[in-house]
């Protein structure tokens, strides 16, 4: 907004932070943009927002999880704020608390669902996107209880047969709970279903409990309320659960009188709970007779089953085509059949590198996903998300999924015409102006030759940040390269000879530029190392 640049704006930031005690934050930016270059991104934005949300969440556990030890807390918790456990983080001076320990959740679902329920290392079902879990317990007659979070061991698989599901197995002396979690789609739509079992020797509770959290921390639930025939669960006045059977208990808690755990020994029952705060907790508890185990199955809708032009198909028709491999090696065996369903899970219409907090698209990993899905036979699964390249496409030709990654060109050209090359496909109508503006774009984003260290090289950004801040780092320029040699392959193909010309020429011409900022900066460094950018030291070779 230009007219910002009239308003005093900084003065009243500066003034408001340090008359309250804080650093000045402008001049805190100020500092920390000195240890990058100079960027037409200052930070990028998408990963800023994505960071703010995170840490917010961070935030409100700090401010709920460790004075309240007494609940029961996701598996993460409760070892990373054991300070008896290996897991364990100290957090006096930590401003957010999140989840750095135990990162390690499975996703289930089903083809073409944009939904994927993930299951934490002790069963615990977060069914949505960043929402609320739902967990079991076995409580004894006798009052032991089977807390799986609590537990060091269990024995949890996921299993792959005509569907994927997370068996979870946890026992504690005479109580057993099998928990397992699978996504289903029927006539009605997609639906989470967690099936469970529990046995206890002398009798007891098997306790369904509506957990305010999940594996990143805290989620709110204001309400939550058992509906008259006793086998529905509204969560925020919506249904939001199914019990196959009436519960034969119920209790519900608020965050002023602490979780339901605390209150699964008391007498009567609740069917209605509210919290002003958002930590709402609930129990549907089924008896346990002695000797006998009980067959409990849960039910969770899944609202946003996408359906587009193509029509959903289960696991068997969406491997139906795919690249099986059979060998002797039951682990290598498993990995691979793992990482097919794991492809196809994650590609849904666009692709994702994870079910929750990497549930976004990047065109880095987009490329290599969809590589995957070429080499093992998933064609129109690819072809299928590359369609979804031009919608991501800015008008000068940028290829955007975040802002100052200029890596993402090359990558998408490089993937098309991979893709082209292994289905000896023609390139599709709808692709065709994409990759030349694509192409014309990387050319176009290049620095000018000034003889500086960065001179024809692509602008600093933030492509390669795990290299350190914003900079004109080689990984961008080899992906440049990269694909305007595919842009060039493509044309060729395709019988646009003087395009085909033009993007070889340019493809030559960067590499020459790239050639020669590696030589001078040999003769610089006085050794033959490649540092990530022509501007920064070499890393030390071991």
């Amino acid at each position: 907004m230009p007219w910002m640049k009239w308003l005093p704006w900084r003065f009243f930031v500066r003034r408001f932070a340090t008359s309250h005690g804080f650093l000045d934050p402008l001049a805190l930016m100020a500092r920390l943009q000195r240890f990058a270059e100079p960027s037409e991104v200052s930070e990028p934005i998408e990963l800023l927002r994505a960071g703010a949300i995170f840490h917010a969440r961070a935030l409100i556990n700090s401010k709920v999880i460790q004075h309240n030890l007494d609940w029961v807390w996701p598996y993460w918790i409760e070892r990373q704020f054991d300070p008896r456990d290996e897991s364990f983080i100290p957090r006096a001076f930590s401003i957010t608390h999140c989840n750095l320990s135990h990162r390690n959740w499975t996703a289930v679902g089903v083809p073409d669902c944009e939904e994927m329920p993930v299951v934490d290392p002790r069963g615990m079902l977060t069914p949505h996107y960043d929402g609320w879990s739902i967990d079991a317990w076995v409580i004894g007659a006798n009052g032991e209880q089977l807390i799986p979070s609590k537990l060091k061991d269990c024995d949890q698989r996921l299993e792959m047969d005509e569907n994927i599901s997370v068996v979870t197995e946890s026992a504690q002396g005479n109580l057993k709970l099998h928990n397992c979690a699978r996504v289903e789609r029927d006539s009605a739509g997609a639906h989470c279903l967690l099936d469970l079992k529990a046995e206890s020797t002398d009798g007891g509770w098997l306790a369904v409990a509506l957990r305010p959290c999940n594996p990143e921390g805290v989620a709110f639930v204001h309400k939550v309320r058992l509906d008259d025939n006793r086998r529905h669960w509204l969560v925020e006045d919506k249904l939001a659960v199914d019990f196959e059977r009436p519960v034969d208990k119920h209790l519900a808690s608020d965050y002023r009188h602490g979780d339901i755990y605390l209150h699964l020994q008391d007498k009567g029952g609740r069917v209605h709970g509210e919290c002003e705060v958002g930590m709402a907790s609930a129990a549907a508890l089924f008896r346990i007779e002695a000797g006998e185990p009980v067959h409990i199955g849960v039910r969770i809708p899944l609202h946003s089953d996408r359906r587009g032009s193509h029509k959903p198909v289960g696991w068997p028709d969406s491997l139906q085509h795919h690249c099986a491999m059979s060998v002797p090696d039951e682990q290598f065996q498993f990995l691979y059949d793992a990482a097919i369903r794991t492809l196809v899970l994650h590609s849904p219409r666009d692709v994702y590198p994870g079910p929750y907090t990497y549930k976004r698209f990047w065109f880095r990993d987009a490329a290599f996903m969809i590589q995957s899905l070429l080499q093992a036979g998933l064609v129109e699964r690819a072809e299928r998300a590359l369609d979804q390249f031009p919608h991501r496409q800015k008008r000068d030709g940028f290829f955007h999924s975040q802002d100052g990654e200029w890596d993402s060109n090359g990558e998408a050209l490089w993937i098309f015409d991979l893709y082209c090359q292994l289905t000896n496909r023609p390139l599709k109508t709808a692709w065709r102006d994409p990759i030349l503006r694509g192409a014309s774009w990387i050319t176009g984003k290049r620095l000018p030759k000034d003889g500086s260290r960065c001179g024809g090289l692509l602008p600093a950004g933030f492509s390669a940040e795990h290299l350190g801040p914003n900079d004109c780092y080689y990984w961008d320029d080899f992906w440049g390269v990269a694909g305007l040699h595919a842009a060039s392959n493509i044309c060729e193909r395709e019988g646009l000879a003087n395009d085909a010309h033009t993007f070889n020429a340019q493809a030559n011409d960067f590499q020459q530029t790239i050639d020669e900022s590696l030589a001078a900066a040999m003769e610089r460094l006085g050794r033959p190392a490649m540092p990530a950018s022509p501007t920064g030291a070499s890393m030390p070779v071991p």
